[in-house]
């Protein structure tokens, strides 16, 4: 809990019964492996800040096959924060790659912190544009480089994270085949 107050904190001035409320409109929630935190065709129920484990979020494409176009890590924010806030139904899916813990908040629970503490609002749109540049960050750079450089772009943006996830998502995630990851990864050694 304390790295969430710290990453908060990042984004905004909040006193000690400001975050001691949010901390009382959070649960935790244990994902094991593969399961899911969001799923495509049903609504999102929950935001949540990965405490414990890596997530990816994921798509099927149109032959069936899963591709893989992020992941996140521990003391970072997850949700599919677009169609959580309409509650709608969302297009992709949040799958835990390892035994995961968040610190999960309902719409209610969310709204309620948004309607009480003043200045939230501000606080939520700047971790959220900290999300997407996070993201942007990651995934530019990949559309422009061969596959042996964006297999060493992503070891520098998630250093070890070649060891907690199977390779076809990694694979996926580079948009090269899994024998092609293979090679790179023999020759990069």
């Amino acid at each position: 809990m304390e790295a969430f107050i710290n990453y908060i904190l990042q984004f905004g001035n909040l006193n000690q019964q400001q975050t001691d409320f949010i901390l009382n409109k959070s649960g935790i929630l244990k994902l094991k492996k593969d399961e899911y935190f969001s799923e495509a065709g049903k609504i999102p129920r929950y935001v949540g800040f990965l405490t414990e484990g890596v997530v990816r979020f994921c798509y099927y494409n149109n032959k069936g096959e899963a591709v893989t176009h992020s992941f996140v890590e521990e003391n970072n924010f997850v949700s599919d924060q677009q169609r959580f806030e309409a509650q709608i139904i969302s297009s992709e899916y949040i799958q835990a790659e390892t035994d995961c813990e968040l610190m999960v908040f309902s719409k209610k629970d969310w709204d309620e912190i948004g309607n009480t503490i003043v200045g939230w609002k501000e606080v939520e749109n700047l971790i959220l544009k900290n999300c997407l540049l996070k993201a942007i960050e990651r995934r530019s750079p990949l559309v422009s480089e061969d596959a042996t450089n964006r297999y060493a772009l992503f070891n520098q943006h998630f250093p070890g994270l070649v060891n907690r996830v199977p390779l076809s998502h990694i694979a996926s995630y580079l948009g090269i085949t899994q024998q092609s990851l293979s090679r790179i990864r023999r020759n990069v050694r």
